[in-house]
């Protein structure tokens, strides 16, 4: 059933609006209610996709829904319409104001809306893409302080990375981090690139939800395909590749291949000048789960992230 939890007038006679599919057990069911979370930056559309792959599932098997099931395509849905990642005409980031307020700013009213529809769920995953910048691997990303909790949900969801945060870069005006403080057990799931859909991941992370739903008990289904076994940075350390100098950043590895210590990765180069001006290399072995996709760089530019294992 679509309902409308939240609407605000705005500008030009427009209208802004949360919408949500709920799908009810038709029988008793377990009483349970888990959230899926979409589009609160609006240039991140794997999520769109994901929702529509669920959406469609989800009517073809309704007889074997057991709890109640919450999906919310696009919470900034005149972000999507105008290809922006902030909130216009505010140009704010809506996942930095959490919990927000009924009488605030239109992000800070927006988000204090969702919180509401939300809160009481058992469980919420909060889907986003990449930017424009970096392609991402199907990953969770967890606060260290969480982690006990909500490891163990994650590797349920078909994620090759599971990537647990200390607690010092976790950003406490997000959505997950405000879910997680009423109780709700949140993931948040980051893959692919900002403004296009990677088709291979989306249906990745939708059969991983139908296996959650199933091994939660939001769904009496047998899962017949094989769920991948995902690296858990608890046991290693997360390396960060930077560039060094302005220029054009040409990849030379595989996204989210295993790598080499010293392993060339990629080159910056001048295309001025036809030279290389930075030769990438990885600094360990391990896993490549974040490369560069816009290839123009400046110094600090973010190329990379692997992960390295380490035993002991």
């Amino acid at each position: 059933m679509i309902e409308e939890v939240f609407s605000l007038d705005l500008r030009v006679s427009e209208k802004f609006y949360i919408r949500r599919n709920r799908y009810t057990p038709g029988n008793p069911g377990s009483g349970k209610r888990i959230s899926i979370v979409s589009g609160i930056h609006g240039d991140e559309l794997e999520g769109q996709m994901v929702c529509y792959l669920l959406n469609r599932f989800l009517r073809e098997n309704e007889d074997k829904i057991l709890g109640t099931i919450d999906i919310y395509p696009s919470i900034n849905s005149v972000g999507i319409d105008s290809i922006l990642r902030n909130v216009p005409p505010t140009d704010i980031d809506l996942n930095r104001v959490f919990p927000g307020s009924p009488e605030g700013t239109l992000p800070e009213r927006i988000a204090f809306a969702l919180v509401e529809a939300v809160k009481g769920s058992d469980i919420a995953i909060d889907i986003h893409s990449s930017n424009i910048f970096l392609f991402e691997i199907p990953q969770v990303r967890i606060s260290e302080e969480n982690a006990e909790t909500l490891v163990p949900l994650a590797e349920k969801l078909n994620v090759d990375f599971i990537w647990v945060h200390g607690a010092v870069t976790v950003l406490k005006s997000t959505f997950a981090h405000t879910m997680n403080e009423l109780g709700t057990k949140t993931l948040v799931v980051e893959m692919g690139v900002g403004m296009r859909l990677t088709q291979e991941y989306c249906y990745q992370l939708f059969r991983g939800i139908v296996n959650l739903l199933t091994q939660e008990g939001f769904l009496n289904y047998e899962v017949n395909y094989d769920v991948r076994k995902p690296t858990i940075s608890t046991n290693g350390e997360v390396h960060f590749i930077n560039a060094e100098a302005p220029g054009i950043f040409i990849q030379n590895s595989e996204h989210g291949s295993w790598v080499n210590e010293g392993e060339n990765i990629g080159r910056v180069v001048s295309s001025l000048t036809g030279e290389v001006l930075q030769d990438v290399v990885s600094p360990a072995k391990g896993f490549l789960f974040t490369l560069r996709e816009y290839p123009v760089v400046y110094p600090g530019s973010l190329l990379a992230r692997i992960y390295e294992e380490k035993n002991g």
